[in-house]
């Protein structure tokens, strides 16, 4: 046996004082051209590689090269890079299960690109999107991170590894020094034990201020003010409704073990009303009130402030807090 081949490259390894006169095919089709895509080589791949419907797979092998020809081909396994573009559909890419790494552009406008080992979940690269992914003896994951993990269009890798953030502007989606930063997802200031996670100098809250009276069903997106301030007399009695958005129910944005706390500043005449029914997303909950006594009327000539306190205690279940207090 001339030539045997490397385990995970199946490159040759040619013995000695054997393929007298063909050493130069042997070695240049069968090793230096496969350690060339190996290590900068890159596959371009388009939706007419992969096939099936409606799962769209290409299963990448390792391709034997000879004396005669190299064998390299599209879907040789040992290309360093691959880059897909004009997708049918969201595929996936099924990649040999050995301790190895590849360099995935997704140049696809719409569809994603699953990366994975046969038979596991791998790691979903959006459209747009470019990561190093790695084997990590049972299936690919993006590299520095030790489960799977979905890359949104144009992420990277940010901090240790395990955090993907989209590039943008400084001050909209990362802090950046004397600007003002908004963020659009929940941010979570985790602390430690014996370390609490934020201090603050000072804060403002989101104020709403209506010119006009308390509705008779007030629904109060949560997403929206953490105040909201009627401040024309209230002309009947009211029910509160607490929700995520108009389109969101509080259930779907806040988590099992979280609470929010919202204000609600009703401006009173000489005929004072009062908010009698408390609801979330739709549904009827009665508060526990502040000292124990439900109130029963509002005060009149006033600003009344009342204070909700929500936990979601389990799905779709909420237990309120409740207080009411008169400024005048």
């Amino acid at each position: 046996m001339p030539i045997t081949r490397t385990a995970l490259l199946d490159l040759p390894i040619i013995e000695t004082n054997t393929e007298s006169g063909s050493w130069g095919n042997a070695v240049n089709n069968g090793l230096t051209s496969y350690l060339d895509i190996a290590i900068a080589g890159m596959s371009t791949l388009t939706g007419s590689n992969f096939s099936g419907s409606p799962n769209y797979e290409l299963t990448l092998a390792n391709t034997l090269g000879n004396a005669s020809a190299s064998n390299i081909i599209f879907s040789s396994a040992q290309y360093a890079t691959i880059k897909v573009s004009s997708l049918n559909a969201n595929s996936n890419l099924i990649c040999p299960s050995s301790a190895r790494s590849y360099r995935i552009i997704n140049a696809d406008a719409t569809y994603s690109l699953t990366v994975k080992a046969s038979g596991q979940t791998g790691v979903s690269i959006a459209a747009g999107s470019t990561a190093t992914v790695i084997f990590n003896g049972t299936d690919y994951v993006a590299s520095g991170v030790q489960a799977s993990a979905t890359l949104t269009s144009g992420a990277i890798i940010k901090g240790n590894g395990t955090t993907f953030v989209t590039p943008a502007t400084a001050g909209t989606d990362y802090v950046a020094p004397g600007t003002t930063s908004t963020f659009t997802a929940l941010q979570n200031f985790a602390g430690t034990s014996s370390v609490l996670s934020s201090s603050f100098i000072n804060s403002t809250e989101v104020t709403t201020i209506v010119a006009t009276s308390v509705p008779a069903t007030l629904n109060y997106d949560v997403t929206t003010q953490s105040v909201l301030f009627y401040t024309t007399d209230a002309a009947a009695n009211w029910t509160t409704n607490f929700r995520a958005s108009s389109g969101t129910p509080l259930n779907t944005s806040l988590a099992i073990g979280r609470s929010v706390t919202v204000a609600l500043l009703a401006t009173q005449g000489g005929t004072p009303y009062y908010n009698t029914v408390l609801q979330v997303d739709g549904s009827v909950v009665t508060p526990k009130y502040q000292g124990g006594i439900a109130w029963a009327a509002g005060n009149a000539n006033s600003i009344d402030a009342y204070v909700y306190t929500i936990i979601k205690t389990a799905n779709a279940t909420f237990t309120v807090l409740a207080s009411q207090t008169r400024f005048a």
